[in-house]
C-alpha cells in the first residue's frame, strides 16, 4: 500500500500542465484551448474521431504534444492525414485512448491498459517518471468534461497484427 502512494506521489509530481478541477470542455476542446496540441486535433479531424472524444466518455487520452509528432519521420504526418490511410490513422489515434476515466493515481497501479484500439499498452514506473509504451509521461490529470489527458512526448504506435 505504502509502494503505491509513492509512486501515485511521484507521478502526480509530474503535474505542470493544468489545474486538476473538473472542466466544462470536453476533451477535444481541452486539447485545443492548452495549445500544444495541434498535429492531434487535425489528425482527430482527419479520422473523424472529433464527434466521439466529444462525446459522454469517460476517456483517457495519452496525447502526444506536437512536439511529439515532430519527432516522427519527415512526412509521416502529412502521409498519415491522406484519405487513403485514414484507416492507419485511426488505430494510431485510438492506440492513445483507453476507455474510462483512469487519473495518475490509477494509472501509477497499473501495469498495461486496453486501448480502445483493442490492443494493450505497457505502463512502466521507473523512479519517478512513468511510461506509456516508450513515451514519458510528462504532465497528468488535465480534466475534461469526458475525462482525463495525460501527456506523452512520443506518438505510440499499436503493435502489428
Amino acid at each position: 500500500m505504502r509502494l503505491n502512494s509513492i509512486l501515485a506521489g511521484a507521478f502526480l509530481g509530474l503535474v505542470a500542465f493544468a489545474p486538476v478541477h473538473a472542466s466544462e470542455k470536453d476533451i477535444v476542446a481541452t486539447a485545443t484551448g492548452a495549445g500544444d496540441f495541434k498535429t492531434l486535433t487535425a489528425a482527430l479531424k482527419a479520422a473523424d474521431l472529433v464527434s466521439t472524444l466529444q462525446g459522454k466518455g469517460p476517456f483517457t487520452v495519452f496525447a502526444p504534444t506536437d512536439a511529439a509528432f515532430a519527432k516522427l519521420p519527415a512526412g509521416t504526418v502529412e502521409n498519415l492525414l491522406k484519405p487513403e490511410n485514414k484507416q492507419q490513422l485511426v488505430d494510431i489515434l485510438t492506440y492513445h485512448v483507453v476507455p474510462g476515466q483512469a487519473m495518475a493515481s490509477d494509472v501509477v497501479k497499473l501495469n498495461e491498459a486496453k486501448t480502445v484500439n483493442g490492443k494493450n499498452v505497457d505502463i512502466k514506473v521507473e523512479g519517478e517518471s512513468v511510461k506509456v509504451n516508450e513515451a514519458n509521461v510528462t504532465s497528468t490529470d488535465i480534466t475534461a468534461s469526458n475525462g482525463v489527458i495525460h501527456v506523452i512526448d512520443q506518438v505510440i504506435l499499436p503493435p502489428k497484427g
